[in-house]
């Protein structure tokens, strides 16, 4: 199923406007039409772990790894129409773990303000994961600043990053969130590329 049809058929359980607001319950049409940078943020930690589980979850499976892997490179879609075409490449179970985990994201982030969210704090913890991942692989780091789009720059930041998503579960859930949001948002690239 695609995300598209996932994410209509969420709003489709949404209540009427009128009457969310006579129970305190409250839906921002302009998320809808916002960044997903904007919907990162509105989505309670919660949802955003779901979603890192789902990824985390894919990641595992060799096969499913490059598709997931192509949401993190530099020159990434990570619209609704590149998460789209990514879930599109993985199996049944984790296409619809991953619709499940993105829709709930969806929902929530429609029916939430936004969220605290302190991006250098997320990317002080992606490092610290970075360093947890380093000392555990060989290869971690070339792996994370290997630059071109070749299919052996293009796999080693996959192994890479399967191996960062390892390091990241241990972590707790909201430090986990505030990563996630780091890298959908921004993806490998400023990771690797900062000091």
């Amino acid at each position: 199923m695609k995300l598209h049809a996932i994410l209509a058929m969420c709003l489709l359980t949404l209540p009427v406007a009128g009457i969310a607001q006579d129970s305190g319950w409250s839906f921002d049409p302009g998320a809808l039409v916002a960044g997903s940078s904007d919907l990162l943020r509105r989505a309670p930690d919660a949802q955003i772990d779901g979603l890192f589980n789902a990824v985390h979850a894919a990641s595992q499976d060799p096969r499913e790894a490059q598709a997931i892997c192509t949401l993190f490179q530099p020159d990434a879609d990570r619209s609704l129409d590149g998460l789209n075409a990514a879930a599109s490449q993985l199996g049944p179970a984790s296409r619809q773990r991953f619709a499940n985990a993105l829709a709930d994201t969806l929902v929530s982030a429609m029916q939430s303000p936004p969220q605290a969210y302190d991006a250098a704090s997320a990317q002080h913890s992606l490092k610290a994961a970075g360093v947890t991942a380093a000392l555990l692989h060989d290869g971690f780091v070339g792996g994370l600043t290997a630059t071109g789009n070749d299919s052996s720059a293009r796999d080693a930041r996959c192994r890479s990053l399967r191996w960062l998503l390892d390091a990241m579960q241990s972590r707790p859930v909201s430090e986990r969130a505030g990563m996630t949001r780091f890298l959908l948002d921004q993806g490998l690239t400023r990771l690797a590329s900062t000091p």
